[in-house]
């Protein structure tokens, strides 16, 4: 059966880290860009970073995480990761992992859309 999984998350403390993970099982992760996404109690779901085909080289991050998150992927392990440091409370949120395509238009800025599959999330909570 083809999926992705995440794991990695738990409680840390502000100022913290912690290193998420995004596993393809079923389909080889290669042929895509992988976006993580955050959704936190009564809040819209937010993307927070997307890499491209390791081909491509292209990473985005969000405003909110730039210089704290990075992202990487190892296609030999089938594997997105995720790098937080620096990790503050309103970062915790149920955070998310799926495949999709980076679009470059001829005009403006590359933007990732999500296609095919999603992971059901891990849960990152920043308390102390």
């Amino acid at each position: 059966q083809a999926q992705l999984v995440e794991s990695g998350g738990g409680l840390v403390q502000p100022g913290g880290s912690l290193r998420l993970s995004c596993v393809a099982s079923g389909f080889t992760l290669d042929v895509y860009a992988i976006g993580w996404f955050r959704q936190a109690p009564g809040k819209e779901r937010e993307r927070v970073s997307y890499i491209s085909k390791t081909s491509d080289g292209i990473t985005n991050y969000a405003d909110s995480v730039k210089g704290r998150f990075t992202i990487s992927r190892d296609d030999a392990k089938n594997t997105v990761y995720l790098q937080m440091d620096s990790l503050k409370p309103e970062d915790t949120a149920v955070y998310s992992c799926a495949t999709g395509y980076v679009y470059v238009p001829l005009v403006g800025t590359p933007y990732f859309s999500p296609e095919d599959y999603w992971g059901k999330g891990t849960l990152v909570t920043v308390s102390s």
